[in-house]
C-alpha cells in the first residue's frame, strides 16, 4: 500500500489524554513603538505603591559618587605629563568599567544592611488555596529519567502539603531528537502508572519549536492557559519544594497587583571543580547580592525565566513577544525573553518582585568552563539584542536599567580588554618613543611622560576592594550565621573556601574576558547562535576539545609575557593576574571540569555548602528517582526499533499524536518524501534503522501511515529464518 496516500482512523482505545481539554486565551503581540499610558492598570493595594527610594538613593547615588571619585583619581593619575589621546581613551574605559563595579558594590552594601536589619524572612505555609495553578517544565533534548524524576519528586512534595489538588503538571517538550522524544513518552506512561490515574501530569510535544522556549510557553498559554489563573515556570534542572510552590501560589492569590514573583534558586548537585566553585559562590554570596537587588528594585523587578510564579491572564494580555525586524543575531525571535516579559508586564501596571529568602528553590549549573562558554554565547546574543528594546515605549526606568545591566554584563569584557590594550600602548609609547620634554609652550617645568605611581597604586587598591567587597559581605554574614557556618564546614573551612573561590575566579576572569569578547565580536559581525541542549552531567570534556578552545588564549598569554619582559618588568607585574590566567587557560579549563578534583575538595570539606552537608530531601528523592528511571528505561533507546518491537507502546504513541488529518494533495515535505521512499525500499527493520536520518525519523513518527509501514517491516533474523524454511521445503 502506498504510504503517501494511506489514511487510517485514530485507534479507538485511547489511553488517558496527554493534555487536558484546551482552554484558549488570546495572547496579542505587543507593540514596542506605541503604548497608551491611560491603559496602564492602577494598583489595587496602597501598600504596593511605596517606592524603595532610600535604597535607590544609596545604590545609584552612592554608585555615582564613587564613580565620580574614581574618575577624579584616575584623571590625577594620567594628567602627569599631560593628557594625551591615549590617556583620554584609558580614562573613558576606566570610567565605564569602574562605574559597573561601583554599582555592584553599593547594591551589595544595601544587601548587607538589608540582611542585618531584616534577617531571613519566614514564610508560613498556607492552610488553603483558592485558585488552580499550572506547573510547567519546558524541556529540550533532556535526559527523560532526570526531568521526569525531578518532577515526580516535586509532585510528591506538593502532595505532602495537602494542597496538591490545586496544581496540574505539564511537560512542554520541544525535543528534536526522535530517540529522546519517544523516551519522554515512555517516561510519561511509567510516571502515570506510578502516581495513579488522578495524578494530573500532562505532556505536549511540539513538532516545530517556533520561537524556542518563549514560543513553547506561549503555545501552552494560548491553548490551555485560560484554565489556570497562575503558572509556575520551571527549567529542566529546576527543583522546588512543596512549601516553596504553595507559598508562591498563596502570595500570588493575596496580591492582586503581582504579575511575577521570582525566587532565588540555589545551585545544588554539583561535583566538578568549576561547578562547585559556582555552587559555593551562589550559596554564600548570592543572598547578599539578591537582597540588594530586591531592596532597590522593589516591585519594579526582573524575571529570570524559571522558578517563578506568573499571573497567566496578565502574561497572556501583555507579554506576546514580537519578532524584531531584520535577521539574527539582532533581529528575529527575542532570545532573552524573560527580561522582556518582566518589562512588558510591569509596563502594563503589574508588579514584578523577588522573594530572595524563600527557601526550597534550587537549580543546577554547567559542569565546566566550556559548558558555561556554550551557554554564555546564547545569553550574550540575547542580552545584546536588548539594545533594540531600550527605546520601547512605556517601560519603567527600572526595566531599562535591567536591560542595561544585562547588556553591559557582556560589553564589560571587551571594554576591559581594550583598557588593557590602551595601557600597554601607553607603556610602549613611553618606552620607545622619544618624548618631547620641552614643548613650544612656555612652562616652568618640562613635560614628563609618566603616571602618578603612588596615586595609581591607591586607585588599584580601591578598585580591587570594591570589586571583592560583595564577596566578603557574603562571607561575613555566613560566618556569623550558625547554620550556614556549620553547613560550610566551620569557620576555618569557610574562610579557606572563600579564598579558594576568589583565586579560582581571578584565574578564570581573563579567560572569560577573551571568551565573552569573542562572543561579542562574533555577534557584531552578524553570526547567529544555535540552540543546543545544555550539558548537565558531571562527565569531563575531551582534552582535545579543551586544547582547541583555549590554545589561542594560552598563546596570547605567552606572547603578553614575552612582550612585557622586553618592554618593562613593571608592566608584567601590573598584568600578572591576567597573564597567569591566560597562560594556564588549558590546564585551568581542564581542571575545572574534573569530577575527581571536585570530589577531592568535597571529601576534605572545601567549597562545601549547607545543602551538601544536609541534602534537601527533595534533592535526595529526585536523584534516587532519576537513577531508578534510568535503570528501568534506557533514555537513548532507538526510537524506530522501539516502535517496531513494542505494539503496546506503538499504540500509545499514536494516541499521543494529534487527531489524524488527511494530507492535502501536493503538501509534501522533503523529509517525509525521503522517509517514505526509504521505508518502502527497506526489506527489514534494520534497513530502516540504518537509513533513516534524525529529521526523517521525526517526520515518520509523526505520521500514522509511516508508523504502520515501520510496524509491518520484518526483522532481518526473521527474514533469514523464512528463507531457510523455504529452502528446506
Amino acid at each position: 500500500m502506498d504510504a503517501l496516500t494511506e489514511t487510517r482512523p485514530v485507534a479507538p482505545h485511547r489511553p488517558a489524554p496527554t493534555m487536558p481539554p484546551e482552554s484558549p486565551i488570546a495572547m496579542p503581540v505587543q507593540s514596542l513603538s506605541r503604548f497608551d499610558k491611560k491603559a496602564r492598570r492602577k494598583w489595587l493595594l496602597a501598600a504596593n505603591m511605596r517606592s524603595p527610594w532610600l535604597a535607590r538613593i544609596v545604590v545609584f547615588g552612592g554608585g555615582l559618587a564613587l564613580t565620580a571619585y574614581g574618575a577624579h583619581e584616575m584623571y590625577k593619575v594620567v594628567e602627569v605629563g599631560g593628557v594625551t589621546l591615549l590617556k583620554w581613551a584609558l580614562l573613558v574605559l576606566f570610567l565605564a568599567n569602574f562605574s559597573w563595579i561601583a554599582l555592584a558594590f553599593t547594591s551589595g552594601v544595601v544587601g548587607l544592611f538589608w540582611m542585618l536589619i531584616r534577617g531571613r524572612q519566614r514564610f508560613d505555609a498556607p492552610a488553603s488555596l483558592d485558585a488552580k495553578t499550572a506547573v510547567v517544565m519546558p524541556i529540550y533534548n533532556e535526559e527523560p529519567s532526570r526531568v521526569f524524576g525531578s518532577l515526580q519528586a516535586i509532585w510528591e512534595d506538593v502532595e505532602a502539603t495537602g494542597l496538591g489538588a490545586h496544581f496540574d503538571w505539564f511537560f512542554l517538550s520541544d525535543t528534536t531528537d526522535p530517540d529522546i522524544w519517544v523516551a519522554e513518552e515512555r517516561a510519561l506512561i511509567a510516571l502515570r502508572e506510578r502516581l495513579g490515574p488522578d495524578c494530573r501530569v500532562y505532556y505536549r510535544h511540539r513538532q516545530k519549536n517556533t520561537a524556542r522556549k518563549a514560543g513553547n510557553i506561549a503555545d501552552f498559554v494560548t491553548r490551555w492557559g485560560g484554565a489556570y489563573p497562575h503558572m509556575v515556570v520551571l527549567d529542566a534542572d529546576s527543583l522546588m519544594t512543596g512549601h516553596a510552590i504553595v507559598t508562591l501560589a498563596a502570595r500570588m492569590e493575596a496580591d492582586p497587583d503581582a504579575g511575577i514573583i521570582q525566587t532565588l534558586p540555589l545551585i545544588i548537585n554539583r561535583n566538578t571543580l568549576f561547578a562547585r566553585v559556582q555552587q559555593f559562590a551562589a550559596r554564600i554570596y548570592g543572598p547578599v547580592i539578591a537582597s540588594g537587588l530586591s531592596a532597590w528594585m522593589g516591585r519594579d523587578g526582573n524575571y529570570w525565566g524559571h522558578n517563578a510564579i506568573i499571573r497567566t491572564a496578565a502574561f497572556a494580555a501583555h507579554c506576546g513577544l514580537p519578532d524584531l525586524r531584520g535577521k539574527p543575531p539582532f533581529g528575529g525571535h527575542i532570545l532573552s525573553h524573560d527580561f522582556v516579559e518582566a518589562a512588558l508586564i510591569r509596563r502594563a501596571g503589574y508588579s514584578v518582585y523577588m522573594l530572595p529568602t524563600l527557601k526550597g528553590s534550587y537549580e543546577e549549573s554547567p559542569p565546566s568552563l566550556i559548558d558555561v562558554s556554550t551557554r554564555d554565547r546564547r545569553w550574550c546574543q540575547g542580552n545584546l539584542q536588548h539594545t533594540r528594546l531600550l527605546p520601547t515605549k512605556g517601560l519603567h526606568w527600572a526595566s531599562r536599567q535591567h536591560f542595561l545591566t544585562g547588556i553591559f554584563g557582556y560589553l564589560a569584557s571587551p571594554l576591559w580588554m581594550l583598557q588593557l590594550v590602551i595601557g600597554i600602548m601607553i607603556v610602549l609609547q613611553a618606552t620607545y618613543i622619544r618624548p618631547e620634554y620641552f614643548t613650544s609652550e612656555f612652562t616652568l617645568f618640562p613635560t614628563w611622560p609618566r603616571f602618578d605611581a603612588e596615586r595609581s597604586l591607591a586607585l588599584f587598591a580601591l578598585t580591587m576592594s570594591i570589586l571583592l567587597a560583595p564577596k566578603f559581605f557574603g562571607l561575613i554574614l555566613a560566618m556569623f550565621d550558625g547554620e550556614t557556618r556549620r553547613g560550610a564546614g566551620g569557620f576555618i573551612r569557610l574562610f579557606v573556601s572563600g579564598l579558594l573561590e576568589i583565586i579560582m575566579s581571578a584565574l578564570l576572569a581573563p579567560i572569560m574576558m577573551l571568551v565573552q569578547s569573542g562572543h561579542v565580536m562574533h555577534i557584531l559581525f552578524g553570526f547567529d547562535t544555535g540552540w543546543n541542549p545544555q550539558r548537565r552531567d558531571d562527565g569531563s570534556i575531551p582534552f582535545q576539545a579543551i586544547v582547541r578552545k583555549h590554545r589561542s588564549h594560552m598563546a596570547l598569554g605567552i606572547a603578553s609575557l614575552i612582550a612585557g619582559l622586553l618592554i618593562s618588568p613593571s608592566l608584567v607585574a601590573w598584568m600578572s593576574p591576567t597573564i597567569i590566567g591566560l597562560i594556564l587557560a588549558i590546564p585551568i579549563s581542564w581542571a575545572s571540569g574534573q569530577l575527581a578534583l571536585g570530589l577531592g575538595l568535597k571529601r576534605i570539606g572545601l567549597l562545601q555548602t549547607p545543602e551538601e552537608k544536609n541534602v534537601p530531601p527533595i534533592a535526595d528523592r529526585a536523584n534516587a528517582l532519576g537513577r531508578e528511571l534510568a535503570a528501568e528505561h534506557d533514555d537513548h533507546i532507538d526510537c524506530i526499533r522501539l516502535i517496531h518491537a513494542d505494539a503496546a507502546f506503538r499504540a500509545a504513541h499514536e494516541a499521543f499524536l494529534p487527531d489524524y488529518r488527511r494530507r492535502a494533495k501536493g503538501d509534501i515535505t522533503p523529509e517525509r518524501a525521503l522517509a517514505e521512499a526509504k521505508l518502502n525500499d527497506a526489506e527489514s527493520i534494520e534497513d530502516a534503522i540504518a537509513w533513516l536520518k534524525p529529521k526523517e525519523r521525526m517526520v515518520a513518527l509523526h505520521d500514522r501511515a509511516l508508523i504502520d509501514v515501520i510496524a509491518r517491516l520484518p526483522s532481518a533474523d526473521a527474514s533469514l529464518t523464512v528463507t531457510d524454511e523455504e529452502r528446506a521445503a
